[in-house]
């Protein structure tokens, strides 16, 4: 298994009902698309990875639970992982769907 499934069918819960969804799998997780733009994914740890944008990263990271992204050494820009305590309770998960799905939302279509 790559990605948490139990958080996974709670992400996929947690999104709005739309057409232009989408699931693929990236990072070793299982990236949500809308509009196909990655939105969050669930990874195999427990844990969320979020898209919040540059401007949205001093906000994410002042929330408890919350860690900028690392790849290697380097820390991507915009994303954030919000650990399995973060996303516990379904209130908190939804939180975190709605900011990563409004930053998405506010993006350019994809050519």
């Amino acid at each position: 298994m790559a990605y948490d499934d139990q958080l996974a069918d709670r992400v996929r819960a947690a999104l709005p009902d739309r057409d232009d969804l989408s699931e693929r799998k990236m990072f070793g997780s299982l990236a949500f698309m809308v509009g196909d733009h990655m939105a969050c994914a669930a990874r195999k740890d427990g844990s969320l990875l979020a898209r919040v944008g540059v401007d949205g990263m001093d906000a994410a990271l002042a929330e408890p639970h919350v860690a900028p992204m690392q790849m290697g050494e380097r820390t991507m820009k915009g994303y954030v992982f919000v650990a399995p305590e973060g996303v516990a309770d379904d209130a908190a998960l939804q939180g975190w769907v709605d900011r990563c799905v409004a930053f998405v939302e506010a993006l350019p279509p994809k050519v």
